[in-house]
């Protein structure tokens, strides 16, 4: 099964649908990555606060996958911003990660209250420059974080990774990534179990209507919509199930339906804010 690409800023391209580690706990990570490997993913998104990068790492030196068959993501910590930090960071993960380079680097969140994120960011050209990420982004970044990383240093991020879900759509952020050339990844993707998504009743429609999972329909929402997602689980059945979504499409109702879940007003949220989390 081939995997749709996406092109980023950058040239290069990165498989729309991935699989995320977020709170898989270390010692289950080689196991839920090796398996996702088995299923057909070639995408991992990982970051150094998960602290799993360790088994990520054995997992993709176990797997014999040609390297450049791979698409690997890790983040700086808001800790690492300032100074050389950055360069300390990425160094660090790669010898968890047992590469010599990642695919995408972004830096997590903003951090306001530290005031270090454009720093950061030149730091991370600096690290894509040396050759130690082919690609570099952002995470959890606002518009106005977003207009003053650009305005500082004239680089647009690859991709912004927000949290996206139907309930919680972020017009904002994905208004000012069509109009700057900038891919959107959705984290949280099925709301983290944190509010009844799979009980929607547009959700439920599409889900009988394909004859697929709830989980899969969202999933494929996210696709339509031409975000890039990794959902993620330490359940091999669900792994597969979340990797079975390119046999089927949602028509245009379907997604437009889906996409009335958000209200519109910001209380959707399930994870942390970006100007709070410091």
């Amino acid at each position: 099964m081939t995997v749709p690409t996406v092109k980023l800023n950058s040239g290069h391209g990165i498989p729309q649908l991935g699989f995320g580690v977020f709170l898989v706990p270390p010692q289950e990570a080689e196991k839920a990555v090796s398996e996702a490997l088995e299923v057909g993913y070639r995408h991992i998104d990982t970051a150094a606060i998960y602290k799993n990068e360790e088994g990520v790492g054995a997992a993709i030196t176990k797997s014999g996958i040609p390297r450049e068959d791979l698409f690997i993501t890790t983040k700086l910590w808001n800790d690492h911003q300032a100074d050389e930090k950055p360069h300390d960071a990425i160094r660090a993960s790669l010898d968890k990660l047992r590469l010599d380079h990642v695919d995408l680097y972004l830096t997590h969140w903003p951090a306001p209250e530290k005031d270090t994120y454009s720093h950061a960011w030149q730091k991370l050209i600096e690290i894509r420059d040396a050759g130690l990420s082919t690609s570099i982004g952002v995470s959890n970044h606002l518009p106005e974080h977003l207009d003053r990383i650009v305005k500082d240093t004239g680089v647009v991020p690859a991709v912004d990774q927000i949290e996206l879900h139907p309930a919680h759509q972020q017009s904002d952020v994905t208004e000012w990534a069509a109009a700057n050339g900038m891919a959107i990844e959705s984290w949280g993707p099925l709301g983290q179990g944190k509010y009844p998504l799979f009980d929607n009743p547009a959700v439920i429609a599409a889900a009988e209507a394909h004859e697929k999972t709830p989980a899969q329909v969202v999933i494929r929402w996210h696709l339509e919509r031409g975000f890039i997602v990794f959902p993620k689980s330490v359940h091999r059945e669900r792994i597969e199930q979340n990797f079975d979504v390119f046999d089927f499409q949602l028509d245009d109702d379907q997604v437009a339906a889906i996409s009335a879940t958000d209200p519109g007003d910001g209380s959707g949220r399930v994870g942390a804010h970006p100007l709070e989390l410091n």
